[in-house]
């Protein structure tokens, strides 16, 4: 089985975010897609290319998510979650070629004050989409690609920085040879009555973390924390991510690289957000002179 296209997702990104119940993040949508769609573990595996550390999967699912904004059946948000702008969509109804052929076809229309003439740019859609996915994503690559390249230990501080800007408290590295993988552990407090000791794996590569890697982890942490938690730069295979949450199992959160680059722009760690300034000429005010 080869990669579905983006117009071949289309239907199931819509189908996962109806059983979400209207909305959801990226990972949310995209694990859900993966089973809608029947996907393979070696599909989801495909790189998009050898210098990204994108799955090609996840690739085209951005297309399709950015055709379906454009053909107005969702909105996303600054924070990353995507939502049906109809509850009632019947999914049955929806026409793939309908969707590509809108999109394709529409001219985009300069936002005009009033009395003033309408102008329609000839910008071809199809640049303006990849555009708007590569915008999206570039800069993730990027830091992906600094973090591959600092030293582990840089990782590990990397790590515990996050885990106390995010409210942990005596957060410690403690990496050991032998010591079953583990590279640190501390304690988050819930609304400062329960607390949970935590102890965290960090992973800095670029491939899957695998089930049996998970399976590892929790046995390392048996009787030593009530949570674990795995970092890494790159991605979990469908069947870890099963894994970490078996039931009768002690739970284990998961922090990919598309998770923790979200992260690091949050808390604003080695990641600034600059507002761009938009110059808007008033042709009316001229006319009026």
């Amino acid at each position: 089985m080869t990669v579905p296209s983006f117009d071949e997702l289309l239907v199931p990104t819509v189908k996962a975010l109806v059983k979400l119940g209207g909305s959801g993040s990226v990972e949310e949508i995209n694990n859900l897609v993966y089973e809608i769609a029947k996907i393979p573990e070696d599909v989801l595996q495909i790189p998009h290319s050898d210098s990204d550390t994108r799955k090609e999967v996840d690739y085209r699912l951005a297309w399709s998510k950015t055709y379906l904004k454009k053909f107005g059946l969702l909105e996303n948000s600054s924070r990353g979650i995507w939502a049906l702008l109809k509850t009632d969509i019947d999914v049955s109804n929806l026409d793939t070629n309908e969707i590509v052929r809108y999109v394709r076809e529409r001219s985009t229309i300069d936002k005009v004050e009033k009395n003033s003439i309408t102008t329609r740019s000839e910008i071809n859609i199809q640049k303006e989409v990849e555009d708007e996915v590569v915008d999206t994503e570039e800069w993730k690559d990027n830091l992906l690609e600094i973090l591959y390249n600092i030293t582990p230990a840089a990782f590990e501080r990397l790590a515990q920085r996050i885990l106390r800007e995010s409210g942990f408290s005596q957060v410690e590295v403690t990496g050991k040879v032998g010591d079953g993988g583990i590279d640190g552990k501390g304690i988050v407090r819930v609304s400062g009555l329960l607390s949970f000791h935590v102890i965290f794996q960090c992973k800095r590569y670029k491939g899957s973390v695998s089930p049996s890697q998970i399976r590892d982890f929790r046995g390392a942490m048996q009787g030593r924390a009530d949570k674990g938690l795995v970092i890494t730069t790159g991605t979990f295979t469908r069947e870890a991510i099963k894994e970490a949450t078996r039931d009768g199992a002690p739970p284990i959160d998961l922090i990919d690289g598309e998770l923790l680059c979200d992260k690091l722009k949050e808390l604003n760690l080695g990641v600034t957000t600059k507002l761009t300034e938009t110059v808007e000429i008033k042709n009316e005010w001229f006319i009026n002179l």
